[in-house]
């Protein structure tokens, strides 16, 4: 029987090379890995001292904003209460302006009319004085005449003597009656006019004398005024009338001296002779 020989072993020492050298590399392998965790750990911290370091300034930052915006606010507060107050302000003055304007229109209105009521009763006042100034003039003077045909009838009363004319605008009067006229001014509008008068030689001026008003003077020789009456205006024209007592004073005493005159001769007559009456004067006739 044939044995095989074995292979050669190798020797101790190349072995413990191997080991060695196994070992060497792995402990290199361990240094150059605990080495580059050491690095990178000091990297970490590194960048965590960084990271701290900003998020610290980022922190700080943040409250520095955080003061700011609580200031804003604040400020804006102040401004919103601010202008509140000012809005209620200018609302309770202008209410208490609106008030006072109030106050004083309805004071304003209570005096005008109070005024309206003072002018309401003097209207009536002069409605009244005008109304028996018109009276006491018919009374004193008789009717006025509108028209032509009302003018013949109150000439046929007997009790005056009656002129009518037609006067248009000029320098130089008219002679109707007692005195002379002068028309100045026609207003058709309103209807009235503006007259001068010359009454004794005295030059009267007459303004607005309205259509059928009544203008009076008096006379030294006549008891009863003299009286003209306008009853139509026209354009640079008017027409009326002037009346004036049919007797004057110097004729009513003369006629009254020779009634007394005539009854004392009639009484005289009378005793002598009771059954013949008394013959009645007569006026003598008007001038």
């Amino acid at each position: 029987m044939e044995y095989e020989q074995a292979p050669p072993r190798p020797s101790i020492s190349k072995r413990v090379i191997a080991y060695v050298a196994g070992a060497l590399l792995a402990g290199g392998a361990l240094v150059g890995y605990a080495f580059h965790e050491h690095r990178v750990a000091a990297d970490l911290a590194a960048q965590n001292q960084q990271t701290g370091a900003a998020l610290e300034a980022t922190r700080n930052q943040v409250s520095d904003l955080t003061a700011k915006v609580n200031s804003l606010a604040a400020a804006q507060a102040q401004a919103q209460a601010a202008a509140q107050e000012s809005a209620f302000t200018d609302h309770r003055t202008a209410t208490q302006a609106r008030h006072s304007d109030y106050t004083r229109w309805r004071k304003m209105q209570a005096q005008l009319a109070a005024q309206n009521r003072a002018i309401a009763a003097t209207r009536n006042d002069l409605t009244s004085t005008q109304g028996d100034l018109n009276n006491t003039r018919t009374e004193l003077t008789g009717s006025i005449a509108r028209t032509h045909d009302e003018l013949v009838l109150l000439e046929k009363k007997g009790q005056r003597n009656y002129y009518e004319f037609d006067i248009d605008k000029s320098k130089q009067f008219q002679h109707d009656g007692p005195f002379g006229v002068r028309l100045k001014k026609a207003n058709t509008k309103h209807q009235y006019a503006d007259l001068d008068l010359l009454v004794d030689d005295r030059n009267l001026s007459q303004k607005h004398v309205n259509l059928y008003q009544p203008v009076m003077f008096y006379t030294p020789d006549n008891p009863e005024p003299a009286e003209l009456v306008i009853n139509a205006i026209s354009k640079n024209h008017i027409h009326g009338y002037v009346s004036a007592p049919k007797y004057k004073q110097s004729e009513l005493a003369t006629a009254l001296n020779s009634n007394t005159n005539s009854g004392g001769t009639a009484d005289s007559t009378a005793n002598t002779n009771s059954s013949t009456p008394p013959a009645r004067q007569k006026l003598p006739p008007p001038q």
